[in-house]
């Protein structure tokens, strides 16, 4: 594991040293606006005698914090800091703001270009992150958003433009086994890491090996993930029952992995023109209406592993080790076009009692099916079709015929009305009430990731406008 770079110093106070503000306060505030602080004084003196339900407007502008300072939001609770404008309040220097014991605070609209990492500590409780541009500075092994609190929201921000070794958001708890419980993480716009490094560089770390058997029943839904190329994990999921959902991610070397843990989901997200899709390790998960297209590594890999079941007890590098997949059930997803479709792996410990139900794999190339040893496999009711070879998905495990896929506006392939995957799923044992569009998908459900419908999807790809400080 990579080494975490965090900044640290004393606390600036309420005497922080004052920064003058580059332009004067704009005039034509609303009356029900308060008057916006414009310094970094002003801002501090604002936030010691805030109480709950106050909302502090600091005016644009860049501020610079002083070395070893910080803006010092520790202990309250209940309160907004929000820029005049969206990314208007510029704040830079090492640090921003400080959130030792702080609760329900909301930090909005500012662009943060900090050179240390933005800690939500253990010990806080509901801290939103919202509207923000981050960009801070590009320092090798230096990780932006560090979030160990629990309840806390991140959204709507846009994380952005790096070369060095580091993670956009990394997700921890207090201890060494403990997580940050019920982070959300919605609406947010990660893009253009550069890093070429073999690793460490994710757009989202979601745990670690030491937290992996801890749940942390987090969210990760809505996001857009363009260009990221620091890590082949965008989403690295390194604890136990969470939820990525929803989100795309596309033309980036990295894809969607659950790394350590157990009993996660991945549902309805677009891996779209990039490398790498969705990989699995640990027991339990589910793997539903995605759809995986162009890429050129490894569509979906279920992992084997260098140990059987993560335990208590074990010792580090045992739980740094691969767990192989028990138990995952993956149904209704669409692959089509990849470089590989559906795959294993060759460590010691094969994957176990995995049901494969009612996918639909497309492509011309290679095997769409190239897994190595098994145990206990269920294969039902898949559509395979093109030129590649069926692989060895065993006999009975699939139909190959054409499923008649059209162009859609989006430019994703759907379901013709006259496909032959129509009404032709058949695993009743997992409930999927809805498909990756958001349609409803009845008691007759369709194979492969979409549902047919003459109705227009209530959700498709996303795209920058879908996504960021501006998002609705």
């Amino acid at each position: 594991m990579r080494r975490r770079t965090f900044l640290k110093g004393s606390l600036l106070g309420a005497a922080a040293a004052a920064v003058p503000l580059d332009t004067l306060l704009a005039t034509g505030a609303s009356a029900a606006e308060p008057a916006p602080v414009t310094s970094l004084s002003a801002l501090q003196s604002a936030i010691d005698r805030a109480v709950p339900g106050d909302r502090i407007v600091v005016a644009d502008g860049t501020y610079t914090v002083p070395s070893g300072g910080a803006i010092d939001v520790s202990g309250r609770s209940g309160i907004t800091i929000v820029s005049q404008t969206r990314g208007g309040a510029v704040l830079q220097g090492e640090r921003s703001f400080v959130l030792d014991g702080a609760s329900a605070v909301t930090i909005s609209g500012f662009a943060l270009r900090q050179s240390g990492t933005l800690e939500i500590p253990a010990g806080t409780t509901g801290i939103r992150l919202t509207r923000n541009d981050i960009r801070f500075a590009d320092v090798d092994g230096l990780d932006w958003v560090l979030v160990e609190g629990d309840d806390a929201k991140i959204d709507r921000n846009h994380f952005h433009d790096r070369t060095t070794q580091g993670i956009f958001l990394v997700v921890d708890g207090p201890g060494t086994t403990a997580i940050a419980q019920r982070l959300h993480v919605f609406k947010n716009h990660f893009s253009d890491h550069r890093y070429a490094g073999a690793n460490g560089g994710e757009s989202i770390r979601l745990g670690v090996s030491s937290r992996a058997l801890s749940d942390a029943d987090a969210t990760v839904e809505y996001n857009l993930f363009e260009r990221c190329d620091g890590d082949p994990e965008a989403i690295s999921v390194k604890s136990s029952g969470n939820t990525i959902r929803y989100n795309t991610v596309r033309d980036s070397q990295g894809g969607i992995v659950l790394r350590h843990g157990n009993g996660s989901t991945v549902d309805g997200n677009w891996l779209l023109g990039g490398k790498e899709g969705i990989r699995l390790y640990g027991n339990d998960h589910l793997v539903v209406n995605n759809h995986l297209a162009g890429l050129t590594g490894r569509a979906l890999v279920i992992g084997s592993g260098t140990t059987r079941d993560h335990h208590e007890g074990e010792t580090t590098e045992e739980r740094r080790g691969n767990d192989a997949c028990d138990r995952a059930v993956i149904v209704h997803n669409t692959l089509r076009a990849n470089k590989s479709s559906l795959s294993g792996e060759t460590r010691a410990y094969e994957p176990r009692d995995v049901v494969v139900a009612d996918n639909l794999l497309v492509g011309d190339s290679g095997s769409l099916v190239a897994m190595g040893a098994t145990t206990g496999f269920t294969w039902q009711s898949n559509i395979l079709w093109g030129a590649a070879s069926n692989g060895t998905i065993p006999a009975g495990g699939y139909t190959r015929v054409d499923p008649r896929l059209v162009p859609s506006s989006d430019g994703i392939l759907r379901l013709a009305a006259d496909s032959p995957a129509i009404g032709a799923a058949t695993l009743t044992t997992t409930p999927v009430p809805e498909d990756i569009d958001g349609h409803v998908r009845g008691t007759a459900r369709d194979i492969g990731a979409d549902e047919y419908s003459t109705l227009p999807p209530v959700r498709r790809p996303l795209t920058p406008t879908d996504v960021g400080p501006n998002a609705s």
